[in-house]
């Protein structure tokens, strides 16, 4: 039985017949419950008995007796037998008729229902087509469905969107494979050319061995951070991430004293302006990551002897933690691209390496991702704050905002309260 299932036609196994055969059956349904309604009513109302008749001889009265006719005789019945026989014919047609009735029925209706079904379910042929024209290395095609504003247009409209983010995440894993490859071709190159350098030569000496090997080195540590900061970034996207309860104050401690002794080496003056009690509910070790690197990246702008804050503090019902440097500062323009993966703008580095250009983008991708914002003041020649706003897990500062202040809380004129 499931053999003869499976070989039956195709055009059986369709939506479009399935839709067609339950609007056939259930009309079928509906149309013979009202029929069959309609003759028991019918037949309750009325007497109907099949013809029953009497058989009536003729006589003749001879000599005073009545002697039968032989041969002569017919059937008879009172007039309530033919009402009662009339009664049941008509029932009887009313019964053929109605199966009759009954068997077009079924066939129109299905008929009715695979045109209906096939008008429905055009809009799915055309998204269906738009699929399959859609590659996987080619996202930018879209259904574009036209019509009413029904269930199909928005699955379309779904779909068309869903398109869209695919081809910007795949359009921007593409941007970003090629841009890791462009910055670990550098030091790769610097690494074989020492190398080789090194190697291929016997009246090497021991001064440029070590010429060598400190640019070795370099670009070394230098693939070393870009590859962290991939793993970094890869790491806060997963989807299995779990987050906990955690003190803002608290990471921006752990990554100040991790820097202090670093800092204090290049002759910069940390100063640390921190208010406990910011508990918030995220990822420490990520938002750590991304503490480190604004710091970082104040070290690596900051003249020496420049002054570095590091700053927490809260404002209606956010969390704050500010990084302020003496640095060349951001120009306007530039002030947007700065988050941007791998960019990197003019040299500020006061001698040091420039960075693999993800700092800041993993920054920013850590606070979003924490349902906050990352905010950037700057004003050429007078250094630059970065400011993280992420929401408080507590209520007891205050109803929190839908979003959060957009002021400097480092500058002076900035009124701070709960």
């Amino acid at each position: 039985m499931s053999g003869v299932l499976l070989h039956r036609p195709a055009w059986t196994q369709t939506i479009r017949f399935r839709l067609a055969a339950t609007y056939s059956l259930v009309m079928f349904g509906l149309v013979s419950l009202v029929m069959v309604a309609v003759y028991l009513v019918v037949s309750q109302s009325v007497d109907a008995a099949p013809m029953n008749p009497i058989t009536v001889a003729k006589v003749n009265e001879v000599g005073g007796e009545m002697v039968l006719r032989e041969g002569e005789q017919f059937e008879s019945a009172d007039l309530a037998s033919v009402q009662k026989a009339v009664n049941f014919k008509t029932l009887k047609i009313l019964r053929d008729a109605s199966a009759m009735m009954l068997g077009g029925l079924l066939v129109a209706s299905f008929g009715v229902g695979w045109w209906l079904a096939g008008r429905v379910l055009r809009p799915i042929k055309q998204v269906t087509a738009a699929a399959r024209e859609i590659g996987a290395t080619d996202l930018s095609r879209r259904i574009g469905l036209d019509g009413p504003r029904d269930e199909l247009r928005d699955l379309a409209d779904t779909v068309d969107d869903m398109l869209g983010r695919l081809d910007r995440a795949f359009v921007a894993q593409r941007q970003m494979i090629d841009d890791a490859s462009h910055e670990l071709r550098n030091p790769l190159a610097i690494i074989q050319i020492n190398l080789d350098a090194v190697l291929s030569r016997d009246d090497v000496d021991a001064a440029e061995r070590a010429r060598a090997s400190v640019v070795t080195g370099r670009a070394t540590q230098r693939m070393g951070s870009l590859i962290e900061d991939l793993l970094a970034a890869a790491r806060r996207a997963a989807p299995a991430f779990t987050d906990t309860d955690l003190d803002l104050t608290q990471v921006a401690t752990e990554a100040a004293d991790g820097y202090a002794l670093l800092l204090d080496s290049d002759g910069h003056r940390l100063v640390r302006r921190l208010e406990p009690g910011l508990g918030l509910i995220g990822d420490a070790e990520s938002l750590r990551r991304a503490v480190d690197n604004l710091l970082s990246n104040a070290r690596r702008v900051s003249p020496p002897g420049g002054e570095i804050t590091i700053a927490t503090g809260n404002r209606l019902g956010w969390a704050w933690l500010a990084i302020r440097d003496q640095g060349p500062g951001i120009t306007p323009e530039h002030q947007e691209r700065v988050f941007d993966r791998f960019w990197r703008g003019a040299d500020g580095g006061h001698g040091r390496d420039r960075g693999t250009g993800l700092g800041l983008a993993i920054v920013r991708q850590v606070v979003e991702s924490h349902g906050g914002t990352v905010a950037l003041h700057s004003v050429p020649g007078a250094g630059a704050t970065f400011v993280l706003w992420l929401p408080l897990r507590a209520r007891a500062h205050g109803q929190r905002e839908p979003r959060p202040p957009e002021l400097n809380p480092l500058e002076p004129r900035a009124v701070l309260g709960s």
